[in-house]
């Protein structure tokens, strides 16, 4: 008796520290789920330590809410090897925004070795012009020297800085 196909499902995870989730990011995040049945945005970094702005936990509900009109994209967090996660969730493939050569030579190398480790792929996609120039670390720099970050971070993100800010006074 023939056996019946299983579903395949194509999944990408796309990692990162997220502190904030920019509209760069975001872009990335919209044009990858177009080639994948589900894109997961993995918060990556010890969930039981705040390191930057928000802690693990509220990234990832930023980053929910951020992405709450995209039905094949999840937010999620991890403390470990991002190759251990792709492997204990059947995941086989990752995202990259690439902004510049910079990006690529500091990306390549890991690539290289969570290939290596599990047969992960990693797809870079390019950022687009419009948010070559966007990063968390520059965001957050411009918003506590009370500069205007509006249209790099969804609105969402950009309230819950200036809360964070607030309290900082």
């Amino acid at each position: 008796m023939a056996q019946a196909p299983t579903e395949h499902r194509n999944v990408a995870v796309c990692p990162g520290s997220f502190d904030p989730f920019t509209n760069g990011h975001l872009d990335i995040v919209d044009r990858a789920r177009r080639h994948f049945d589900e894109v997961v945005v993995l918060v990556t970094g010890n969930p039981t330590k705040q390191t930057g702005m928000f802690t693990v936990a509220e990234r990832v509900a930023l980053i929910q809410f951020a992405v709450a009109d995209m039905p094949n994209v999840r937010a999620d967090s991890w403390g470990g090897l991002l190759v251990d996660y792709t492997s204990a969730h059947g995941i086989n493939a990752l995202v990259k925004g690439l902004r510049s050569s910079v990006d690529y030579e500091y990306e390549l190398p890991m690539a290289q070795m969570n290939r290596r480790l599990t047969g992960v792929e990693t797809f870079f996609l390019l950022t687009d012009e419009k948010y070559g120039y966007i990063s968390s670390s520059l965001c957050k720099e411009v918003a506590r020297f009370g500069g205007d970050i509006a249209g790099l971070v969804p609105p969402t993100v950009m309230q819950a800085m200036s809360e964070r800010l607030n309290e900082a006074k």
